[in-house]
């Protein structure tokens, strides 16, 4: 798990350092650098499961907006027909933009979960 945090503290820092060019980059630094930070705690031996949670929670529920949004990805899906997000590095269409920005999201719940489940597993009972 030490390697699996540390890979992935150092690319959602790196993830946060590109969003210098993104529209709203306000949203964006603290969201990755939030989990940059659980995955360099969890590097460590420290776990917070409510910090996990409530991460999850909220990166859901934007996750949800931006799937649902008129130019989110049900309209990346039906209206553009699965347009490639990939074709450049700037996004010009909103659809593609707000694909992107869900499934970033999607990441840093599945990497915020198994840090989660992971502390859950190490945790000590508590003595009685």
């Amino acid at each position: 798990m030490k390697i699996f945090n540390i890979v992935f503290c150092v690319l959602f820092i790196l993830f946060a350092a590109l969003q210098y060019n993104d529209p709203d980059p306000y949203v964006w630094v603290p969201i990755y650098l939030y989990s940059a930070g659980l995955c360099y705690l969890a590097s460590k031996k420290q776990f917070y499961p409510k910090a996990y949670l409530f991460g999850i929670v909220v990166y859901a529920l934007y996750a949800a907006y931006l799937f649902f949004d008129k130019t989110g990805v049900l309209d990346w899906i039906d209206e553009h027909h699965h347009e490639s997000m990939v074709q450049t590095m700037k996004a010009e269409k909103p659809w593609i933009e707000e694909s992107r920005e869900f499934f970033g999201l999607v990441i840093l719940i599945v990497v915020i979960a198994i840090n989660w489940a992971y502390s859950k597993r190490v945790a000590k009972p508590a003595d009685k």
